[in-house]
């Protein structure tokens, strides 16, 4: 009898800890701090998709951030394949810049407006393949292009001429130009309409089929992120107060705090 092969984990969240001082007086001083991530742990397997969900002020983007390296942790250890990133130096964290990615919540905001398109998209492909030609890294971001469903000729365009889902589009291909192996998606829906949404959440499920992507998967509403999770973490005032699949926090929440979310899920 063949029996299933074991997850790999891939991401090892370890007693992660973020905690922000708080300064006052003339002389700006700590007089306190903000436990924004106190003690969470969690593993992402190979291929999989964890959501993490939460109200605003959770502590859930701060959780991507540690993990991308954007915010530096006050304790705890943070995994990749095995060996601990969370304390490398600057240098020895780039490689794994090539294998970890990030789509960012707002599309108005997070691409420089005065950048074109294959600019844009192009950057990362510049700083981590300097070897690669112009014209290699054109037809690289073309082909990117095609893979998030806009075209070719949007190449030499500028942010400012699309709509906010073609704008997540070209953040999803920024996010994949370097051939990412796991993707923090920090709300990356959460600015867009809702018909909007259920384009980019099912763009995200067909790139992760097509190349073999993990993602940890952030958001406040529990609807997107039932639809796109194998796994669901819920967080609340900086801790993880569920963690169970996405079937069972729907069927079965256990914690007060998943119900009063749930409750505010709209129902058609």
């Amino acid at each position: 009898m063949n029996s299933e092969p074991s997850p790999q984990p891939l991401v090892q969240v370890d007693h992660l800890k973020v905690y922000f001082p708080i300064l006052g007086g003339i002389l700006r001083r700590k007089i306190g701090e903000v436990k924004a991530v106190d003690d969470v742990s969690f593993t992402v397997n190979r291929g999989q998709t964890v959501g993490l969900v939460g109200e605003s002020g959770s502590g859930k983007t701060t959780v991507g951030r540690a993990i991308i390296r954007l915010t530096e942790p006050t304790a705890g250890v943070i995994s990749y394949e095995g060996k601990p990133i969370s304390k490398l130096s600057a240098g020895a964290f780039r490689p794994y810049r090539k294998k970890i990615q990030v789509i960012f919540q707002d599309p108005y905001n997070s691409l420089n407006p005065r950048l074109s398109i294959f600019e844009i998209i192009g950057e990362a492909l510049e700083i981590h393949f300097p070897q690669m030609s112009r014209a290699d890294r054109r037809e690289r971001v073309a082909g990117l292009l095609d893979k998030v469903g806009l075209k070719r000729d949007h190449l030499d365009r500028y942010p400012h001429e699309f709509s906010g889902g073609q704008r997540q589009r070209v953040g999803i291909a920024r996010a994949l130009a370097v051939n990412p192996e796991f993707i923090v998606c920090d709300e990356p829906v959460s600015a867009l309409d809702v018909s909007v949404q259920a384009q980019i959440v099912n763009l995200l499920q067909d790139l992760q089929e097509e190349l073999g992507l993990t993602y940890l998967f952030i958001a406040h509403d529990l609807a997107v992120v039932e639809h796109i999770s194998d796994f669901v973490l819920v967080m609340n005032a900086g801790k993880i107060v569920e963690a169970a699949t996405a079937e069972a926090i729907y069927a079965n929440p256990q914690h007060e705090y998943t119900r009063k979310l749930l409750s505010a899920v709209p129902t058609l």
